[in-house]
């Protein structure tokens, strides 16, 4: 499951002697690869940059649910819309309404920020405009549970645990936050292995991996993302079909 998702949309198209500009590379920039919404606060503000040093660019923003479905409540994007000036930067709000108080107040909830860019009309003839859109996930973490100092010092990911159950490894997550498994590892500091799926676990869940645990070895490796984006690596010890965390790489 990728982190972070760019799409291309396009804005217009001539199909007689077609070219792309410069404005088919990417403009608008945010600051992270995902959000953490601390639901002791009322809004996240999240930096944004027009890296063109030319044009200037709209911003437009939204959310989505777990499902990709448009929503304008528990949590609102303000302003919708906005203009940024070239070489500029601004904020983005992501602002939590009254009904976010619905939301279960013992575990996560996993929403989509969006972020499209839209270039300025072209003057020139025959020129194919792109967006991009950004696409990542907000998690909004309850003030009950809210990670403290602590918490980030002994990760809650490394209270996963792993069941063989033939040859497939199920994942375990005991906790109330999301786990996001990226990569499955030869070793702490091995190779990729090939085919392997990234996963999202949902809080108190559990998920199958999809290779075959002979893959792993011994001693399977799992990489997951933190809150600041980065890339852990947790090797696992097993006796019998139950595996636990032992030891762990900050990884890249």
């Amino acid at each position: 499951m990728m982190l972070l998702k760019r799409s291309f949309i396009v804005a217009t198209t001539l199909l007689t002697g077609m070219v792309f500009t410069q404005q088919a590379i990417a403009a608008i920039a945010l600051d992270r690869t995902r959000v953490i919404f601390n639901g002791a606060d009322k809004s996240v503000s999240l930096n944004v940059s027009n890296q063109n040093k030319d044009l200037p660019y709209l911003a437009q923003g939204w959310m989505e649910d777990i499902n990709g479905q448009k929503v304008e409540s528990p949590l609102i994007v303000l302003p919708p819309i906005q203009r940024i000036e070239p070489g500029d930067k601004s904020q983005i709000k992501i602002q939590g309404l009254p009904d976010v108080a619905k939301l279960p107040q013992d575990r996560e909830s996993v929403f989509y920020f969006n972020l499209r860019e839209i270039p300025p009309r072209s003057d020139k003839p025959n020129v194919l405009q792109i967006a991009l859109q950004t696409r990542i996930k907000l998690f909004y973490r309850p003030a009950a549970i809210y990670a403290t100092q602590t918490d980030l010092t002994n990760p809650w990911q490394e209270k996963i645990t792993l069941t063989k159950k033939g040859d497939t490894y199920q994942v375990n997550n005991p906790t109330p936050y999301f786990v996001t498994i990226v990569d499955g590892l030869t070793g702490l500091k091995g190779e990729s292995l090939a085919g392997f799926t990234p996963l999202m676990i949902d809080p108190k869940s559990s998920a199958d991996l999809n290779l075959k645990a002979s893959a792993f070895g011994a001693s399977p490796v799992l990489s997951y993302i933190n809150d600041y984006g980065g890339r852990p690596r947790l090797k696992f010890s097993c006796s019998g079909n139950d595996c636990k965390v032992v030891e762990t790489d900050i990884g890249n």
